[in-house]
């Protein structure tokens, strides 16, 4: 599976697609990135005159980078015909940098475990300057959606 089918099988599309490429994937972990769009809706309430990335989005690139996306790619021989469904079970995400419109960030995931269908990863964030955002855990369960 290229990187490119990895991210057209996300189940996710603009305004909610948080993922640009995939750099590097393998059975141990994923890399890749994304720019914050500046024009993005939530910037006009957070903060008043002082536009800063709200952290449940720079955990959603977290999420949508560091499991789906590897999630998909563990997946590939079930997903062939079919789409696949995430449900988040936890997060435990520290930050410690503030992220602004038109920074590009980087993901790096390590998986921890894949089994029973559950997906836990090592997931950290970095802007372009390799300075460190945020990490954390974020574990999910991992699961093509049944067709009926």
């Amino acid at each position: 599976m290229t990187n490119e089918q990895i991210i057209d099988k996300l189940p996710y599309q603009p305004p909610f697609l948080f993922v640009d490429e995939i750099t590097e994937v393998d059975q141990k972990g994923i890399k890749g990135n994304y720019t914050l769009q500046p024009e993005a809706h939530f910037y006009e309430g957070h903060f008043k005159n002082n536009p800063i990335t709200p952290g449940v989005i720079l955990t959603e690139i977290m999420a949508q980078i560091g499991l789906v996306c590897l999630g998909i790619f563990l997946f590939e021989d079930e997903l062939v015909d079919s789409s696949i469904g995430v449900a988040m079970s936890s997060t435990a995400i520290e930050f410690y940098k503030y992220v602004l419109p038109g920074e590009k960030v980087y993901v790096v995931s390590e998986k921890e475990y894949f089994r029973f269908h559950k997906l836990k990863c090592k997931v950290t964030l970095y802007n372009e300057k390799d300075v460190l955002i945020a990490r954390g855990i974020i574990a999910g369960m991992i699961k093509p959606w049944e067709n009926e």
